[in-house]
């Protein structure tokens, strides 16, 4: 069986050897060229997506309330006067 002080020196030792390798320099690349792409596409969080989602929804709502309500008063002014 496998001490677990040998597990924590191969764990640290390959640790070593990625953060000194170029592959630590191609992943801190590959980050910076994705964050500048989802940069420029514009974006927005999913938080912010859900909230307008729900702005939107209540102002229909509105709308629709306020075009009935137009609707019901161009209805009562074009009754004839009696």
């Amino acid at each position: 069986m496998l001490n677990p002080n040998s597990l924590n020196e191969i764990s640290a030792r390959i640790s070593e050897l990625i953060a000194t390798s170029p592959a630590k320099d191609i992943e801190k690349n590959a980050r910076a060229l994705l964050a500048s792409a989802f940069a420029k596409l514009d974006l927005v969080a999913r938080e912010e997506f859900d909230l307008q989602v729900a702005m939107l929804a209540r102002t229909r709502e509105k709308l629709g309330a306020l075009e009935a309500r137009v609707a019901a008063l161009e209805a009562k002014d074009q009754k004839p006067a009696t």
